[in-house]
């Protein structure tokens, strides 16, 4: 396999002393439990996956990101009673990201995108206290809050569900339990209104919440609505890369 320039983990000092870099992208996923038949790792290989392609795609457009090595571990606070699920609390994130982010500007790096996979993370509150002492521009994007194309998954959720198993079935089949193994993703609902309506929020305790640990159903996945639905976000990620790329992070408002 041929070394990706845009990938750190697999690229070399003579390459990185050669390329001007426009900015770094750092994926960042979760070790937890997706239903029955999802991998530990799904929010690492999408988050990768991701990364990678909008990468390339932004290298064929002209631009160079550099891709570095994700974050394995995300905030699982309220999944503590789910075998081997890995928590990293918020505040072990802060003081993680803090060291790539001084790591990245004694490199000279100006830009930074956390390339969040996991809807557990939440690096806005970090990035306002790094914002403030370091030169880097920090931002957070969330690949799975991209809109689904209408009519795309018919059952929905919000955890391994129909969309995130045709991502899987399209990124790493062979990781994939057959789908008749898989649990059927049912999810009890708040009782207190405002948490219903989603103008309050509480953290879900995932065992009271899900018996399989799935958010919606996954029967319908297939890798033919993981590969449109991944060439979407992929697509729409590179534009996002190319703009930031050019971006005066002075002079960000009209």
């Amino acid at each position: 396999m041929a070394a990706r320039p845009y990938i750190l983990k697999e690229t070399n000092l003579k390459t990185i002393k050669e390329t001007p870099y426009d900015f770094a992208v750092l994926p960042w996923g979760a070790t937890e439990a997706h239903n029955y038949h999802l991998p530990y790792g799904t929010d690492i290989f999408e988050s990768e996956a991701v990364a990678a392609e909008s990468a390339r795609l932004a290298w064929e457009k002209g631009v160079k990101p550099i891709v570095l090595p994700a974050i394995p571990f995300g905030a699982n606070n309220q999944q503590m009673d789910i075998p081997l699920t890995i928590n990293m609390n918020p505040r072990t994130q802060a003081i993680v990201l803090t060291d790539v982010v001084e790591s990245l500007a004694g490199y000279g790096m100006t830009k930074l995108v956390i390339l969040n996979g996991h809807g557990g993370n939440d690096f806005k509150f970090i990035i306002r206290e790094l914002q403030q002492t370091h030169g880097v521009f920090l931002c957070t994007a969330n690949w799975f809050s991209i809109p689904e194309p209408a009519g795309l998954f018919t059952e929905q959720g919000d955890h391994a569900n129909e969309m995130e198993t045709s991502l899987m079935l399209h990124l790493v089949p062979e990781l994939v339990l057959p789908l008749d193994e898989a649990g059927d993703g049912r999810s009890k609902h708040p009782k207190i209104k405002a948490l219903r309506e989603s103008w309050a929020w509480a953290p879900r305790q995932w065992t009271k919440v899900t018996d399989d640990t799935g958010i919606g159903n996954p029967k319908c996945a297939t890798s033919d609505k993981g590969k449109i639905y991944f060439q979407l976000i992929v697509e729409k990620m590179s534009d996002f890369f190319v703009e930031l790329a050019s971006a005066d992070s002075n002079d960000l408002y009209e």
